[in-house]
């Protein structure tokens, strides 16, 4: 259920002290360094731009949020094997080849600090890559034989793909609502935290009792990543970003904060967003007067209070699992996402 934005919501006390990266991932260190070396085994080609192309994206870094909640998810149901380092590869696959294409959609020249694919190669090259990629996941995944895994993946790609299309069909509408927000979202990015957690329930000796719970935390700790991706748009630095703040308006989408805000506000500060969404710059209207506008109306907090709900409800999914060390992490990793700033 999504969290209501008029709804009440009591935010957590802070952390004691600061959630540091090692307390999610120290459990898993030895299968993240085995999946970010498959990574780069996969990514080789005896094509040059393939090969060039693919160290440059692993040298590009990446949170591997994906691959790591997969890894947990499997430890959690007491895998140690390599099945779950190959479906963190392919997870972390599906999640790069999406964001290539992204990319040349939105005509993205910087992720991460640094030039995207497209802007160094082209996008006829690029949108090959994001082909090769996809394609490298699948047969990645047939590695070990099971149907149901190839299934949900290919369910959680299609569904990405459907959510950029939705996305698209409403770049620049100014009367873009919430539920149709949360439907390009949900598919966008929750599918593919829900397969991540769930998967490791279909490896062998198989966990399908674990797979609701699991699919329930995933998808809404998806949610709640998004929302926060969203809110970082406003309220993060260009260097913690990587990217300019405000990229999202400037590229045409309209996202929850202006959302909540639109109905309320007069005629005369409405036709500032839409001369934005227009324009796909910040000419007529400048970025701080947007900003101005959602610090005065309140509605980056509403949003952050809707991710904290999220979180809530992601650890509340873990419920059904005994206390762990490793359902421990999963249960930090909310706050993690709540708090990063890139």
């Amino acid at each position: 259920m999504r969290p209501s934005a008029t709804t009440p919501i009591a935010a957590p006390e802070a952390p004691a002290v600061p959630i540091r990266i090692g307390q999610i991932l120290g459990s898993i260190s030895d299968k993240l360094a085995a999946t970010e070396t498959l990574l780069r085994e996969q990514l080789r080609s005896d094509v040059p731009f393939v090969d060039d192309a693919g160290h440059y994206l692993t040298d590009s870094g990446g949170k591997r949020m994906r691959p790591a909640l997969l890894l947990l998810a499997a430890r959690l149901l007491g895998h140690d094997g390599e099945e779950e380092v190959t479906y963190a590869t392919v997870v972390e696959f599906i999640h790069t080849a999406t964001l290539i294409h992204d990319d040349i959609i939105d005509h993205s020249n910087l992720r991460r600090g640094r030039e995207t694919v497209n802007q160094l190669w082209g996008n006829s090259l690029t949108v090959l890559l994001g082909d090769w990629i996809y394609t490298k996941a699948m047969r990645l995944a047939l590695a070990h034989d099971n149907v149901e895994v190839i299934r949900q993946l290919t369910t959680a790609t299609l569904r990405m793909t459907e959510g950029e299309m939705l996305c698209l069909q409403r770049l620049g509408a100014i009367d873009l609502t919430v539920d149709e927000y949360f439907s390009i979202i949900d598919r966008k990015t929750a599918h593919l935290f829900s397969a991540a957690c769930s998967i490791p329930c279909l490896i062998q000796p198989a966990r399908p009792e674990a797979a609701i719970p699991l699919r329930a935390y995933g998808r809404a700790l998806g949610n709640c990543f998004q929302l926060v991706d969203d809110l970082l748009d406003f309220t993060a630095s260009e260097g913690e970003l990587g990217k300019p703040v405000l990229s999202d308006l400037k590229e045409g989408k309209l996202t929850l904060p202006l959302i909540l805000l639109l109905p309320r506000v007069p005629r005369v500060e409405r036709d500032k967003i839409e001369a934005v969404l227009t324009d796909r710059a910040f000419e007529r209207v400048g970025a701080n007067e947007i900003l101005e506008l959602v610090s005065r109306e309140g509605t980056l907090e509403e949003v952050e209070e809707m991710a904290r709900r999220y979180a809530d409800e992601a650890c509340e999914a873990l419920a059904f699992f005994p206390p762990s060390e490793t359902r421990e992490a999963l249960e930090i990793a909310p706050q993690f996402v709540l708090d990063r700033r890139s």
